[in-house]
């Protein structure tokens, strides 16, 4: 989101005058279930002062959105629920704190944003609202009719966004040497067992299965095989999976993807071992359970490439440098800041 905290502001706006701008609150998919009442913890907003930063005012507003920014629920709930609310209240609390750290840094530093920018901004804003009207019964609820505040809160969270990403995204570019040294020095990250991509269909009596229900079990198991072996691809032995299989994986079309050899039992391994990728095992019966595999493919132990991982080794550098850089400025803001929590 390219003005996350200006947008946020538009989450309390949704919870402090529904009747004015519910519309444009995201409305519940259908299947969400309504927590029960004894599960949540409401919370009512006033404006009291919930932390003072330098002598700036945060109240239990500003608090609120963020409290939804991090559990949207919240809005569709009418509170979070009582387990979490004491976790989501402190995130939230520390959140805001370290946006009005930023932005006051920003101030010291005399950075600005040009005009033309803020009305970038404040179209790009207007845009996010349904119609004219819900626009202007949120002006009037949470700018009280006025442009100016409107403005000067998009500004602030530009000098956020700008401050942050002088500090924290320019600096957490990873170069691509950086990616392969530490690709070297971690070599044993990159090793990968011997595996087995395979699909299955299970056959699962009762633990403590009657002679009766043994015998029933094998009989469905034998006609199991007969249909997993008249099968000719993939998607014919996953269907087949999803409608006879009795292990949680016939969801998925009975695909267990990538196992590695040291986590299958020996029974199964000595199947694979006499099979080709493409071909559907014999009934193996394990304990009381019958189990029939379709191997898809077998990797053999081998270090990945730096070219396979080079990719996803970046993202997750970058990542981590950038969660380092942005704790390492929070406590060089708070060093020199006086902060205290209500």
């Amino acid at each position: 989101m390219k003005y996350p905290f200006i947008t946020a502001v538009l989450l309390t706006a949704c919870t402090i005058a529904p009747a004015q701008v519910a519309s444009h609150a995201p409305s519940a998919p259908a299947t969400q279930a309504k927590m029960p009442s004894a599960q949540v913890a409401p919370m009512q907003v006033t404006g009291k002062p919930v932390a003072r930063v330098n002598g700036a005012v945060l109240t239990d507003k500003d608090l609120l959105r963020e409290m939804y920014a991090i559990f949207p629920y919240g809005k569709q709930h009418n509170g979070f629920p009582k387990s979490q609310e004491a976790e989501i209240r402190q995130g939230a609390l520390e959140m805001i704190i370290f946006e009005e750290l930023v932005y006051q840094e920003a101030e010291r530093r005399k950075m600005t944003v040009p005009a033309a920018k803020i009305d970038q901004g404040e179209a790009a804003y207007r845009k996010t609202f349904e119609s004219p009207q819900q626009y202007q019964a949120f002006m009037q609820t949470e700018m009280h009719g006025s442009e100016k505040a409107l403005r000067q809160q998009i500004e602030r969270s530009m000098l956020i966004d700008q401050l942050l990403k002088q500090e924290v995204d320019n600096k957490a570019v990873v170069s691509a040497a950086e990616v392969r040294a530490y690709y070297d020095k971690n070599p044993a990250r990159f090793q990968q067992p011997e595996s087995y991509a395979f699909q299955a269909i299970s056959i699962l009596p009762p633990r403590t299965a009657t002679p009766e229900q043994a015998k029933e079990a094998r009989k469905k198991a034998d006609d199991a095989l007969k249909q997993a072996k008249a099968t000719t691809s993939y998607e014919q032995f996953g269907l087949l999976a999803e409608k006879i299989s009795e292990d949680d994986f016939r969801v998925n079309m009975g695909d267990h993807k990538m196992v590695p050899a040291d986590k299958l039992p020996p029974q199964v391994i000595k199947a694979f071992q006499a099979m080709k990728p493409g071909e559907v095992s014999g009934l193996i019966q394990i304990e009381n359970a019958y189990t029939i595999v379709r191997l898809n493919a077998h990797t053999l132990a081998h270090k990945q490439s730096f070219q396979e991982v080079q990719a996803q080794l970046k993202t997750e550098l970058q990542k981590l440098k950038y969660e380092q850089l942005r704790v390492n400025f929070a406590k060089q803001l708070r060093a020199k800041a006086k902060i205290e929590v209500v």
